[in-house]
This record gives C-alpha cells, sequence and structure tokens, in this order.
C-alpha cells in the first residue's frame, strides 16, 4: 500500500502527462497541468480568506469545470468540499450552510437573493469567480510543467480529513450533511475505483451535487481518467459524448435509462458505443424490463448495479450476467456486512422480507459522520437506511418496499416531511401529506394531498409558495384537495393506505 494525498497524486499525474485533457465540459478542455494551476491559484485565494485543514468549503456550482477547480482547490488545503444544488432555495441553503459552518460559500453571488439568509460576513464567492493573478503566479504558469511541480510545493501538502461532504434532506424536513469518514488519500499501488481504469474516460450525465456523480466523477480524476461532464442531461448527448470521447465508462440512473432507450431507433443505434466497458447504473430501482432492454442491447457484461447509502457502511454490485440469474436483485455484499431482521431486530432467514441493517465490518474507523441527523441503530454497530429487503439462498441481496417514506423520483431522493413543512407555512394549508405515485418516467412522481379550500389557495398559488422553499425536483408534480382531516390526534398518518388507495384508482 502506498499511500498519499490527492492533491500529491493529481500533481504527480499533470506532471507525467500534462497535456492530457482532465476535465471536458460545455465546449471547454482544461488538461492536467491547466487544472493544476488553475487549483492551486483558487487555493491560494481560499487561504488568504481564512481556509485551512478540516475547514468546510461549500460548493454551490452547476456541473462545470469550475466544479473541478474548486474541490482541487480545496483539497489542496486539507479542507473539505461540501456540495450542494446551484438552485438550492435560499432557506435551505442557509440552513445546510448553518450546519456546515463553511468558511467560504462558492457559486453564490453576494447580495443576491440566494445568499439572502446566509450570515453576514460570510465569503461568498459568485459561480465563475477567478482569483486575482500575482506576478508570481503568471511568471511561474509560463514554465508550464516546471511550474507545476513548483507551484505545487510552494502549498504544504495537506491531506483533507473528509474528501467529501455532501447533504441529504432528512426525514424530518431538515438537511443533513453526510461527513466521509475517509481522509482525501489514494493507494497508487491498488486498481482503480468502481472499475475505471487509468487514462481512460468517463461520460458523467448526472448532477455533481448528489453523492454518486461526484464519487465516480473524482475517482475517474484520480485514477488518471479524462471526465466527459454534461452540464445537464440529455438522452442522445450522453450518446454522443460516449462516441466521441471513445469513452470506457458511463454513469446513469434508471430515468436516464429509459430515456435514451425511449430515443428512434434510427437515433439511438446510429451512434458508436463499442469502447464501453461498464454502463454502471444506481440510485434508484431499475424495473426489470428496462434493465432487460438495455443487457440485450448492449450485452450483460457490461451492464453492472451498485447498491449502497451515501454513508457506505457496506455495499453491492451485480454484473449483468448473474443478474440474469438472480433477477431483480441489487447483487452481493462486497464491502462491509448485510443482514435481514424483523421488527424486533431478530434476522431472518433467506427468502423472509425484513428491514436492511448494514455494518462496516471492514474497517475500524467510521464510515461517516451525519451533522444534522442521528443514525438508526441495533446494537453491535449495526445501523439502518430505512429499506426493506431479502436474500436468496445463493445470499443475492434483493429490494422491497422502502420502509421509510422516501421518495425517489429521476434519481433523486424526496423526503415527505420536508416538503409537508414548506407546504404546511401557507396559512390557507390546515394539514397536508407527501407520498410519491408510480411514474413510468421517473419512477415516481411528487404527489400532495393537501387539506385546504382550493378557493382560499390554488394550485398555481401553493406551487408559487412552494419554489420559495424547495428545490425544483422536490416540488409536487400533482396536488389533490381534500375537506377531512389526514392526520389522527396523534398526528400520525397510513401514508402506504392514501398511495394504496389512489394507485387502485
Amino acid at each position: 500500500m502506498a499511500l498519499i494525498s490527492f492533491p500529491h497524486h493529481l500533481a504527480l499525474l499533470a506532471a507525467a502527462a500534462p497535456d492530457r485533457p482532465a476535465v471536458v465540459c460545455g465546449g471547454r478542455t482544461l488538461t492536467r497541468a491547466e487544472l493544476e494551476r488553475a487549483a492551486d491559484l483558487l487555493a491560494r485565494d481560499l487561504a488568504a480568506r481564512g481556509v485551512g485543514l478540516g475547514d468546510f468549503v461549500t460548493v454551490a456550482l452547476p456541473n462545470s469545470i469550475d466544479w473541478f477547480v474548486s474541490y482541487v482547490a480545496i483539497w489542496k488545503l486539507g479542507a473539505i468540499p461540501q456540495p450542494v444544488s446551484a438552485k438550492l432555495p435560499p432557506r435551505e441553503l442557509a440552513a445546510i450552510v448553518e450546519l456546515a459552518a463553511p468558511k467560504v460559500v462558492i457559486g453564490v453571488e453576494p447580495g443576491t437573493e440566494m445568499g439572502q439568509f446566509l450570515p453576514a460576513g460570510l465569503v461568498c464567492l459568485p459561480k465563475g469567480y477567478q482569483p486575482p493573478v500575482s506576478q508570481a503566479s503568471t511568471n511561474q504558469a509560463s514554465t508550464n510543467q516546471a511550474s507545476t511541480n513548483q507551484m505545487d510545493a510552494d502549498l504544504p501538502d495537506r491531506v483533507s480529513p473528509a474528501w467529501k461532504a455532501p447533504t441529504s434532506g432528512g426525514s424530518t424536513g431538515r438537511p443533513k450533511l453526510i461527513v466521509s469518514g475517509d481522509p482525501a488519500l489514494i493507494d497508487t499501488e491498488a486498481d482503480p475505483a468502481v472499475m475505471l481504469s487509468r487514462d481512460g474516460c468517463l461520460v458523467m450525465p448526472g448532477p455533481l451535487y448528489h453523492n454518486g456523480p461526484a464519487v465516480w466523477s473524482c475517482q475517474a480524476l484520480l485514477s488518471g481518467s479524462t471526465v466527459v461532464l454534461l452540464e445537464r442531461f440529455d438522452a442522445e448527448a450522453t450518446l454522443a459524448a460516449i462516441e466521441e470521447h471513445r469513452a470506457d465508462v458511463v454513469y446513469l440512473v434508471p430515468t436516464m435509462m429509459k430515456r435514451i432507450l425511449r430515443l428512434p431507433d434510427e437515433v439511438r443505434f446510429g451512434y458508436d458505443l463499442s469502447s464501453l466497458r461498464v454502463v454502471w447504473h444506481l440510485a434508484e430501482p431499475c424495473p426489470q424490463w428496462l434493465k432487460q432492454a438495455w443487457i440485450d442491447w448492449l450485452g450483460p457484461e457490461r451492464i453492472v448495479e451498485l447498491y449502497a447509502g451515501t454513508e457506505a457502511q457496506a455495499v453491492t454490485t451485480i454484473i449483468g450476467t448473474e443478474w440474469l440469474e438472480h433477477r431483480g436483485s441489487v447483487g452481493k455484499v462486497i464491502t462491509g456486512e448485510i443482514k435481514i431482521c424483523d421488527p424486533d431486530g431478530n434476522e431472518l432467514p433467506a427468502g423472509e422480507q425484513g428491514e436492511v441493517w448494514m455494518r462496516a465490518s471492514h474497517r475500524e474507523d467510521p464510515t461517516y459522520q451525519y451533522l444534522g441527523a442521528e443514525a438508526k441503530q441495533l446494537a453491535g454497530g449495526w445501523e439502518s437506511l430505512g429499506d426493506m429487503g431479502w436474500f436468496d439462498a445463493d445470499g443475492y441481496l434483493y429490494l422491497g418496499d422502502r420502509l421509510a417514506d422516501m421518495i425517489l423520483t429521476g434519481g433523486s431522493n424526496v423526503y415527505p416531511a420536508e416538503v409537508e413543512s414548506a407546504l404546511q407555512e401557507h396559512p390557507a394549508v390546515k394539514s397536508v401529506v407527501v407520498i410519491g405515485l408510480p411514474d413510468d418516467d421517473r419512477g415516481n412522481s411528487v404527489h400532495a394531498i393537501v387539506e385546504a379550500d382550493p378557493a382560499e389557495v390554488s394550485t398555481e398559488e401553493l406551487l408559487a409558495f412552494a419554489t420559495e422553499r424547495l428545490a425544483k425536483y422536490k416540488l409536487p408534480r400533482t396536488v389533490e384537495y381534500v375537506d377531512v382531516p389526514l392526520r389522527d390526534e396523534a398526528g400520525k398518518v397510513r401514508r402506504s393506505s392514501l398511495r394504496t388507495e389512489r394507485t387502485a384508482q
């Protein structure tokens, strides 16, 4: 094992092949050497603003080259990148900033509406921010590879205690931070993570503020692969990027897979995808018909699924060839441990469905730390993310309904309590329950059942009210008005019954 810091490793990659593309996005390409120089300049600027070892830096940037420059700059200081959507409502951003207490927020224009609830004095750097270039930096940059080594040497080699800290909407209606238990260290003797290749190419159409796309993209960068990043998902553009850049790995969620599959045959079959080794899919359940269609199209050996939480206590994977023998499974455990328990915490035998419990038995240190929440635990270090499932006799895991009420829509997690909390703020709303309804395109759609008089608050007014408080993907797509109480006197509600009544109609 040969552990070195992320920044030192990236500097070595830049020295070895300075002109190799590191990131491609929006018609712009940044080479390894250019990424080093840009990140070094931003790191110095952030350091001058007080960012140091272990500090959070919130990154509110859309998919862009600047996102990668920011991450590498933060790692150079031993700080912790904390990504959020660039389109967060002001109150949600403020709640996350309150948890993280970052030294700097990158991607928020000072004095704008998005930053209106942020603490006074917090440093905000706008999207597209360019640090001032000193004469010394200019002189260094003119010497190309030699300057890269010199500039890297000028900054102490520091290791971020946590290489990432993504957010997740909590079931309580408030966001939480999931701070990685892994420092920013890489074993240069180990194979690249998640089936990436050295000097390969990853096409990433997913939003980088989500954990999966960020993990795959960062690991691709660290492996030496080029990251071809789409500014936003587009079905045909994804195929075009694979062909143009001869990508060997692509990351998708089932919603993307559906939209690609629905392209006209002459379009879908018109692109050369022969370079692909791996089509990863994760983040939401994949219908069997959809997975079979992709297996029929590209071959089972290229289709790979992963199941895990951002918390990463345990991981399962399954290749299409295995899936054909265990249809519907999300695979065998490859990291940590998983067991299935009844409501009393008793382990269940193969074939019986219960709650999925995970344990990070492969390491001594925790895989994560929550800020703003507490884990659901059993004795012995077992934790639950709220999923239901079962094992077959061969040790393959299958997932059932969610124990919790989280709605998976288009690969994103939506917690009903968070949406309900926002809608409940409207004075005309007496009570509200949010459920997920089946949707052929997105997997589920967010449906709000509202106890209110539509003459007092129309659907348009209610959604406009919610838009000020919720990210776009969390907004209800449909609103239903009722004139009866939705909860009993204890405040309890049977979401499953409400969902069953509406799906049976």
